[in-house]
């Protein structure tokens, strides 16, 4: 029977394919995954033969040429990824594919699976951050992200049947977890120093992994919501979200904790807070610890995103590395440290990206474990160095709706407009604009019909003139002012 299959146009997006299951999302769009990246796969193969060795890479590596193509497959704790897990498998399988079972825990052992067992591929069923029903995959080839046109393609390639004669693949279940903890642990550089750490798994997936890591870090640990439970009972798995972190913040004040660490759905992202209950957001975490890699690595390129705090790119430099701001996105990040060879990166959204004694992808228990160590090395206080930090006040991230067809138009009327001012803008992702006050951003999500805005200033006076530039550029383009409430300051 011909191969054919429709997807809901809102699951495949930039960087991921994501949906709620059982209205866009279901079993039959996970075994077309399957089919058609295996598909993708043996065509790659088919292609880098014809080229001759040369232009194998191009491909996106992975095993010799030849040999059967194996692709890592995990999920997330969420109710419907079993079903969706052992529908991609098939979908694999049905193209000559053998899939590496690593069963359920947090993306990032996944990455780690693929890079240690060296695959051509990987496939993490996930919903990420995302609520209790919603779902969705992360996928890599071979060593890279699979993201953007990537995705889209599977969609043609489905909708087209253009997939590979059915073929018998292979499946074989990998015991990855004891591995990946021994491997997080040998990069502990923080000495017999006994912290007390508050850790909060939100119910995520990286319950079990997690509760291996303690038995085996130095230090007191107390873990909240150990248990993987995909409903989410304690709180929503989003630790971007200060509300989120209310039951962390109280328990680490309780206990006189060091610091509080918390993940979200997939631990592919951090939370943190200090020794006082306060937050440390993505970007002032990104301060510690590129502070740290440039001892190792002096002049080196530290990548943040544009959302990012101005101080965290004054600080990388004053401690004698390359700033980079980039494009916010967590495969847009990925592919820009592969190209400069940059040993740290990071985004507000608390995708941490280690190189440096790592593998390049986001990974919030490796970031865990080398934020530990920095602290257990330091004489004073995680909240020393936060309270140390040039105090700016800031808008949180102000997302509005915009229609997809005209939030780009926007941002290019925009870019227009002020190049013909002559104001300083950086146009790396949208405009993100520099005053003597501070600045101020405006870009177009790349998976959402929204505007997304920001201003930092170094006071309540340049924060009002920041906004009132942005309202002023957005009138212009005919679009409603936005709601900053929420403003704060020291961050």
């Amino acid at each position: 029977m011909a191969f054919s299959h429709h997807f809901d146009p809102t699951v495949l997006r930039e960087y991921d394919i994501r949906g709620v299951v059982g209205r866009t999302l279901h079993p039959a769009d996970a075994f077309a995954i399957g089919r058609v990246f295996g598909s993708m796969l043996a065509e790659a193969d088919r292609v880098a033969k014809g080229a001759g060795a040369g232009d194998a890479a191009a491909t996106g590596g992975g095993a010799a040429l030849g040999v059967g193509k194996r692709v890592a497959v995990g999920y997330d704790g969420r109710l419907t990824s079993p079903d969706l897990e052992q529908a991609v498998v098939d979908g694999l399988r049905a193209s000559g594919v053998e899939a590496l079972r690593v069963g359920r825990g947090p993306t990032p052992m996944l990455y780690y699976a693929a890079a240690k067992l060296e695959t051509d591929g990987a496939i993490m069923v996930t919903g990420s951050h995302n609520p209790p029903d919603y779902n969705g995959f992360k996928m890599m080839w071979g060593r890279k992200p699979f993201f953007g046109q990537q995705i889209l393609q599977i969609g043609k390639l489905a909708e087209t049947g253009k997939v590979v004669p059915e073929a018998a693949g292979g499946e074989q279940a990998v015991a990855i977890a004891d591995d990946y903890v021994a491997r997080l642990l040998t990069d502990w550089d923080g000495g017999d120093r006994m912290l007390k750490v508050v850790w909060d798994n939100g119910n995520g997936a990286a319950g079990d992994v997690l509760e291996k890591l303690v038995a085996s870090l130095p230090g007191e640990h107390f873990v909240l919501n150990g248990t993987i439970d995909g409903r989410f009972p304690a709180h929503h798995p989003d630790p971007t979200v200060p509300a989120n972190l209310a039951q962390l913040i109280a328990e680490v004040r309780a206990r006189k904790a060091d610091i509080g660490i918390a993940f979200d759905g997939d631990a592919d992202r951090i939370g943190l807070v200090d020794d006082t209950g306060e937050i440390l957001f993505g970007d002032q975490l990104m301060v510690l610890l590129a502070r740290d890699v440039l001892k190792e690595h002096p002049g080196a390129t530290i990548i943040a995103d544009v959302k990012a705090s101005q101080v965290l790119f004054d600080e990388i430099a004053k401690a004698g590395g390359n700033p980079l701001m980039w494009k916010t996105g967590h495969s847009l990040i990925k592919s820009k440290m592969a190209e400069t060879g940059s040993p740290l990166a990071g985004e507000m959204s608390g995708h941490i990206f280690f190189a440096d004694r790592w593998y390049g992808f986001d990974d919030a228990l490796y970031a865990a474990v080398r934020t530990l160590g920095i602290i257990a090395r330091m004489s004073g206080k995680l909240s020393a160095v936060r309270a140390a930090l040039p105090q700016v006040i800031n808008t949180p991230e102000v997302r509005f709706d915009c229609d997809d067809r005209r939030k780009f138009a926007v941002i290019e009327e925009v870019a227009a407009r002020l190049k013909a001012e002559g104001a300083k803008v950086s146009a790396t992702d949208g405009v993100r604009v520099q005053t003597p006050d501070g600045w101020w951003l405006l870009r177009a999500s790349n998976t959402q019909a929204v505007l997304v805005a920001r201003c930092e200033a170094t006071s309540s006076a340049g924060l009002d003139r920041l906004k009132a530039a942005l309202v002023t550029q957005l009138t212009a383009s005919g679009l409603a002012e936005p709601d900053f409430s929420g403003s704060h300051a020291g961050h």
